[in-house]
């Protein structure tokens, strides 16, 4: 049976994760409470977004923790900008080639899921459809 951890958008942005806690390392140390701790967070929730909706019962709530997962990559694309802007990162450029690739991995499963929930509801239709005739 396949979980969370088989799905590459999961894989990736725990790797994510890593990479944006090597680069808060170097934060100020008057960041650690504020800065620091927010992007990580942010980081950290994506994953746990897309790990936690797998675990869930259905897709709807799946698709749910995957707009989750779409917000804590909006907010970590701001904080990193934020960054930027204080002059504690060198380079935006470096993070946004892996929040495109995020963003664009999320919107793809949400995708898949919302197809996958509407051919459940053609055939659940069709048996309905095949039984009352």
């Amino acid at each position: 049976m396949k979980t969370h951890k088989d799905l590459e958008v999961w894989q990736f942005s725990r790797e994510f994760v890593s990479t944006i806690y090597a680069v808060s390392k170097d934060f100020p140390q008057e960041e650690m409470y504020g800065l620091t701790n927010q992007i990580r967070c942010s980081a950290v929730s994506i994953p746990s977004s897309i790990a936690e909706g797998s675990a869930r019962k259905g897709n709807k709530e799946y698709i749910q923790f995957l707009y989750v997962a779409l917000g804590s990559l909006a907010e970590l694309e701001t904080q990193l900008v934020i960054a930027y802007d204080l002059k504690y990162i060198n380079n935006i450029a470096d993070y946004d080639a892996s929040i495109s690739m995020l963003r664009n991995m999320l919107l793809g499963l949400i995708k898949f899921l919302k197809n996958e929930k509407r051919e459940r509801r053609k055939e659940r239709d069709a048996m309905i459809t095949s039984a009352i005739d």
